[in-house]
């Protein structure tokens, strides 16, 4: 197996001042924020969708799958496209198409252009994250590349904690547009941010897309990307839900969307977290710990939903589920050889597939009858699923060498 030498080769050495690195740290959070509150403002804004384009809310999870379907193209397509730019370069880029794709989906006059406004907004997604994720292991100790890489996750959770709520309120009391209008303007000071604070990289011998392409189509490659696909579609499934689980079957008003939502940000900061914690100490073995805790939560979700005083503690446990992501981001760096560019924006690629298949199978058993609280079962199922594919990608990394998936 290739381990911590093989990624430290592929990635430029930094040495930067404690405090420099602080401020790029913060730069690349920033873009994080911006990214998340964009992503998740969808579940939190439902029913002011459902009455502005007057669609049903299933209807409006297929936006939020629309967006996650930008990120599975965008993120190998702009990670190839953009892997012999320099870093700095290609984040501003990336940054800065952000801000445009959420100023397409504030003006976007009927439910057919929003759908198509938040597929080109995905695009950057992946990219980015996965592009931050390197440069902020390249300027960390290599002991510490689980913490790095939660680090530039952090905007993401907070974004969830804190963007996303605000999303919902400023929808509730202005006006849904209004809150991707917030999210372009976080993206324009992300770019001012990585502007003043990133140093200029050296750039790397230019690198042909099929050589970096067969360097990614290795088996334990696909292994973590479908643990993230699979396994993290619970979570989506549940969240993406929650707006009118808490009106339907908790029973509150609109006003205490915004609490449930900021439940899933808190534990998804407390998640991120942990999931830094635990790959510094367990490596890929964190895997399953993560998925069975998170099965359990989500069995008690239907059970929980009846309360407000019960579900918000939920939602804190089902959006601990987000340790997953620095474990996986992590180890895809360990396992990718030479794709590192591509296999850290993919990552962001399977988690957002996760993204578009939980609303779709929260919205089917919806659909089928089965109510509101059904996402709770069926999350939970995916994340059990997640865990079967950890124990075959767990059996083939204990074969001496890294096996290229040749049936891929």
């Amino acid at each position: 197996m290739e381990t911590i030498s093989a990624l430290e080769t592929t990635l430029p050495a930094a040495t930067v001042s404690p405090r420099h690195r602080a401020l790029i740290l913060v730069a690349l959070t920033f873009g994080g924020f911006a990214i998340g509150t964009s992503e998740f403002s969808a579940m939190g804004l439902m029913p002011e969708m459902v009455k502005s384009f007057g669609v049903s809310e299933p209807q409006v999870g297929h936006i939020i799958s629309m967006y996650a379907l930008g990120v599975v193209v965008g993120a190998p397509l702009l990670a190839i496209l953009g892997g012999n730019l320099p870093r700095r370069v290609l984040l501003l880029l990336l940054m800065g198409f952000y801000a445009l794709g959420n100023l397409a989906s504030a003006s976007a006059p009927d439910y057919v252009s929003m759908m198509l406004a938040r597929f080109v907004a995905g695009l950057p997604h992946g990219a980015y994250f996965g592009v931050a994720a390197l440069a902020a292991v390249a300027i960390s100790k290599p002991e510490e590349r689980g913490k790095a890489v939660s680090l530039v996750m952090f905007g993401l959770t907070v974004a969830i904690l804190i963007g996303n709520p605000i999303a919902t309120w400023m929808g509730q009391t202005i006006g849904w547009r209004w809150a991707f209008v917030m999210v372009a303007s976080v993206a324009v000071a992300t770019v001012a941010l990585i502007a003043m604070f990133m140093p200029n990289d050296k750039v790397e011998a230019p690198k042909h897309p099929l050589d970096e392409l067969r360097a990614f189509n290795r088996l334990p490659v696909w292994q973590a990307l479908a643990i993230g696909a699979v396994g993290f579609s619970g979570l989506f499934c549940v969240f993406s839900y929650l707006a009118p689980t808490m009106m339907q079957v908790t029973q509150v008003s609109a006003k205490w969307i915004p609490l449930g939502l900021a439940g899933f940000g808190l534990g998804g900061v407390i998640g991120n977290f942990l999931g830094g914690w635990l790959f510094d100490r367990l490596r890929f073995r964190a895997v399953p710990a993560i998925l069975l805790g998170a099965a359990a939560m989500l069995l008690l979700f239907p059970l929980a939903a009846g309360s407000l005083w019960t579900l918000l503690p939920i939602t804190i446990a089902v959006g601990m589920m987000g340790a997953l992501g620095p474990v996986l981001q992590t180890h895809l760096m360990d396992v990718a050889g030479e794709a590192q560019t591509l296999a850290a924006a993919s990552h962001h690629a399977a988690f957002n597939a996760a993204n578009a298949l939980g609303p779709w199978l929260g919205g089917m058993a919806i659909s089928a009858g089965f109510g509101w609280t059904s996402t709770g079962y069926v999350g939970a199922i995916t994340a059990l699923l997640g865990v079967l594919i950890y124990a075959w990608a767990a059996t083939t990394l204990q074969r001496p060498k890294l096996e290229t998936c040749e049936a891929c």
